[in-house]
């Protein structure tokens, strides 16, 4: 079933860009396309790290008091079906979180919101 309901605003919404992973270096990360995650306003959202990518499913909440998003997320990693879940806290105007890959890795990481562009 396809969600119709347009989520509360967001600490979260848009781009983030991933400026660093526990697991893996940040050249490997920003290989094929700059790190990112992003949240829309419908808790839908996406991401890429390296060759893994992914589209989301969130939803907001906290974490020891702190506003926080967790995710479930289907994608692939180099024409590899994939799946996972992962969360984020929102610290310092930061997201620092973990990202696991079903049956796979794990890793933290720390991501800067990136500008929006303003509308014309």
């Amino acid at each position: 079933m396809s969600k119709t309901k347009k989520m509360p605003k967001s600490l979260f919404l848009g781009r983030w860009r991933i400026v660093s992973m526990s697991t893996w270096d940040e050249d490997y990360i920003n290989e094929e396309f700059p790190a990112f995650i992003e949240f829309d306003d419908k808790g839908d959202g996406s991401f890429q790290f390296a060759y893994v990518r992914g589209g989301i499913d969130y939803r907001i909440t906290t974490r020891d008091g702190e506003p926080a998003v967790e995710w479930s997320w289907e994608g692939n990693d180099d024409q590899h079906d994939m799946s996972g879940r992962g969360w984020a806290v929102l610290r310092d105007n930061e997201l620092h979180g973990m990202n696991f890959i079903h049956l796979g890795d794990d890793s933290s990481f720390e991501a800067v919101r990136e500008e929006m562009p303003k509308e014309r």
